[in-house]
């Protein structure tokens, strides 16, 4: 396999995969024993790769699960022996379902998979097909324990929302609770201002995670919610932080909470491409008074390095803007967020910032591999890096993926 050349700045690669033509997208891992296994999604194809990441210098290609025709298979999470697949309806603008693989006068499923990975990590077993009914379940949250946190579309709502279940028995899940925003509820009499969804993951807050105190979602054009939890039978919204007519359409994209800082990261994600989308942005919000959430800094915009001879990553060639950010999502096997965040700039690759000084975010390191030279899917309409997905692991080893290239395996290494 041809490995694809890279700009970077404090960044090491380590290794390249080309994951049998098959481009990742979300990315998930567990340790068991001695061997490091990771877990992917897939934009193109349906399914999800194992992989063994225990050499990170010789990736391993294990399997791919095969998942349902005409079906997003794009999300997963591992944690606990379980891993959870996320089932939807291929969506794309209206006349260019194309676009992103989709037929729509084709049947899908939808909802969500719960499988054993305990018993043996590198073949899964289907535990449960849970279904709700409508066109699926988009970026669901399980850290491990009682609850799974869908991002679910159900029979008279408007767009995604918020379906809590309890997992103890993970063959025999159990709805616990709902909360969507005010106007989502189409059958109860609401409607809705404008496109409102709940993007997902939510994030738990709290000592034990079988008794989460907050949850954390991030809720597309609504902004960032903040839900107490503590009955979590009836979740209640306590604070929000409202994006105006700042990024795109899909708004908040993700928010993770730093409790012991008393802060959240908070993004949008670039949509379009071939025009400037509304200002797109990664902010560190000051949750102190949950009731009151504040901004209090913004990511600087990556500026193209020289050798790129570019000024404007606009001019790239497919989206420019922040996407997924590394999230530990309370695994002992990945790195907790200190003082560096790992942020997906889509064309501009992989960039890392310090916030020690939480009010002055500084970029230190960068990864921006070159543009494809194959063409593994529809998009983007230029074929250009598009980073997507990215996680870190305990070693300090840092993972992405792309819409066209493989799996990319990375070091950061720090000017002394």
């Amino acid at each position: 396999m041809e490995t694809p050349k890279f700009i970077s700045k404090n960044m090491k690669m380590v290794s390249y995969h080309d994951l049998d033509g098959r481009p990742g997208f979300k990315l998930a891992m567990q340790q068991v024993g001695d061997r490091w296994y990771l877990y992917m999604g897939h934009f193109w194809h349906r399914g999800w790769t194992i992989m063994d990441v225990t050499d990170p210098y010789k990736p391993e290609l294990l399997k791919f699960v095969q998942g349902p025709d005409n079906t997003w298979t794009l999300q997963v999470n591992v944690a606990d022996g379980l891993m959870v697949t996320a089932l939807e309806r291929i969506f794309g603008v209206p006349g260019r379902d194309h676009l992103w693989g989709g037929d729509h006068s084709k049947p899908f499923a939808e909802g969500v998979m719960i499988w054993d990975v305990r018993s043996n990590p590198a073949d899964p077993k289907l535990l449960h097909h849970y279904k709700l009914g409508d066109f699926g379940t988009h970026r669901n949250g399980y850290f491990g324990g009682k609850y799974l946190y869908l991002t679910a579309m159900a029979p008279g709502f408007h767009q995604k929302f918020l379906v809590i279940l309890d997992i103890s028995d993970p063959e025999n899940p159990v709805e616990v609770s709902r909360w969507w925003y005010p106007g989502q509820h189409l059958a109860g009499g609401e409607k809705p201002e404008y496109l409102m969804y709940f993007h997902g993951p939510a994030y738990p807050v709290g000592d034990d995670l079988d008794n989460p105190k907050r949850l954390y979602l991030p809720y597309g054009r609504a902004g960032m919610i903040i839900l107490d939890v503590e009955d979590i039978r009836n979740p209640k919204m306590i604070g929000r932080v409202d994006i105006g007519d700042f990024g795109s359409v899909i708004g908040v994209h993700t928010v993770v909470p730093l409790p012991e800082r008393n802060l959240a990261i908070m993004t949008t994600e670039a949509i379009l491409e071939q025009e400037r989308d509304p200002l797109n942005m990664v902010l560190l919000v000051d949750v102190s008074d949950e009731t009151k959430p504040k901004p209090i800094s913004s990511f600087p915009i990556p500026i193209p390095p020289e050798e790129l001879g570019l000024k404007d990553f606009q001019d790239k060639g497919g989206k420019f803007g922040p996407h997924n950010i590394h999230m530990p999502h309370f695994q002992k096997c990945l790195a907790p967020i200190g003082n560096i965040i790992h942020a997906c700039y889509e064309s501009a690759g992989l960039w890392l910032y310090d916030i020690s000084n939480p009010g002055v975010p500084v970029p230190v390191a960068y990864f921006i591999p070159e543009d494809p030279k194959v063409r593994r899917g529809p998009l983007p309409h230029e074929l250009a890096t598009q980073t997507e997905d990215v996680l870190v692991d305990a070693r300090g080893y840092i993972y992405i993926t792309d819409k066209n290239h493989g799996l990319f395996i990375l070091r950061h290494e720090p000017e002394e």
